[in-house]
């Protein structure tokens, strides 16, 4: 069973940037898809970004492209998420997600889920 630890979050101005990270352990990383939800308030959770673990494929949500980045750090078991060109609408709780299938955007894909990070972004 994999157990994930998210980190690096915080507070920012828009236009500032953010780096989140996903330690997993428990088991091998470099066989997990591994994906970045968030969920704000009163909202439900949506999918970010992800990275297929068999072939490095990325996925990102249309509302991050261009400004977030995923990347992964097998040999570490972390996995880590560039936030740039940060936006007020970006306040969220930041989730890390391991799937061992491929990526997908629905949160009902992922088997494992870390307790969240705090992003808030301020005018």
């Amino acid at each position: 069973q994999v157990q994930l630890v998210e980190s690096g979050g915080g507070l920012a101005q828009a236009g500032e940037s953010l780096s989140l990270s996903c330690a997993a352990s428990g088991g091998p990383s470099s066989r997990y898809t591994l994906g970045w939800f968030r969920q704000a308030p009163g909202k439900e959770r949506e999918f970010v970004a992800g990275m297929s673990w068999l072939d490095g494929v990325t996925k990102y949500a249309d509302f991050v492209r261009g400004r977030f980045t995923i990347s992964r750090a097998n040999a570490k078991n972390k996995m880590s998420l560039q936030m740039n060109s940060l936006k007020v609408e970006d306040t969220a709780v930041y989730y890390c997600a391991a799937s061992s299938g491929m990526v997908t955007t629905t949160s009902l894909g992922y088997a494992y889920w870390g307790q969240g990070t705090q992003v808030t972004v301020s005018a």
